[in-house]
């Protein structure tokens, strides 16, 4: 997706994917990961999700990255926080306390970036992009991710027929061809949502399940 498509998304309020909480699957399935205290998780194309703030609420660190200028700087006055603005190769960085947002293109990070990041956690990224974009997401973006970094993917299933993304539709065997052999991918829980889901059943979708995956860096 360009990035003018974002900017526009979030300058006419069209965030239906923010949620108004954590969401409920990462806090149900992040403590088997056994992240402890102090490790710094990835939180790609992090909008101003409330997950960040969790996150550092359990003595993580929280590194995110978001095209938009006005969803990094909604995150820190929402949460009563003052960040330090740096101008960095990767774009301006906003820090404050445990949570590092970069306003930037997620794909400029490199490896040294994310040497740091022995968790991930990808909430509504992948979901994101359309076909194109996701292969190249998890073919460059997390392999710059160290070895033995673990984390939550959460996705939507649907017949992308139905409905024009975003969010796409990704299936499993998708998710495991665009992350296999470098992870190992686990199916941690599928749900059927589409009675929480009213404006999905509007357009005419019949069929909707959302999937959490484990992913291990092998």
């Amino acid at each position: 997706m360009h990035p003018d498509f974002w900017h526009t998304r979030w300058q006419e309020g069209r965030i239906g994917f923010h949620q108004d909480r954590p969401t409920p699957l990462m806090l149900k399935h992040w403590p088997a990961l056994g992240v402890a205290a102090g490790e710094r998780v990835f939180v790609p194309l992090c909008g101003k999700s409330l997950d960040m703030a969790w996150l550092a609420s359990q003595g993580l660190g929280v590194l995110g990255v978001e095209i938009s200028q006005m969803a990094v700087e909604a995150f820190f006055a929402e949460n009563g926080l003052t960040p330090e603005v740096v101008e960095t190769r990767h774009g301006l960085e906003y820090r404050a306390g445990p949570v590092t947002i970069v306003c930037g293109d997620a794909f400029g990070l490199d490896a040294d970036a994310l040497a740091g990041c022995s968790a991930v956690l990808d909430r509504a990224a992948l979901i994101a992009l359309p076909p194109e974009l996701r292969e190249r997401y998890a073919r460059e973006l997390y392999a710059r991710l160290p070895a033995g970094c673990r984390g939550l993917l959460i996705t939507l299933e649907y017949p992308q027929q139905k409905k024009a993304g975003p969010p796409f539709a990704v299936p499993e065997d998708e998710v495991r061809a665009l992350y296999s052999p470098a992870w190992s991918v686990d199916v941690l829980e599928r749900r059927d949502i589409l009675a929480e889901q009213p404006g999905f059943v509007a357009e005419g979708v019949t069929r909707l399940e959302t999937v959490v995956y484990r992913l291990d860096r092998r």
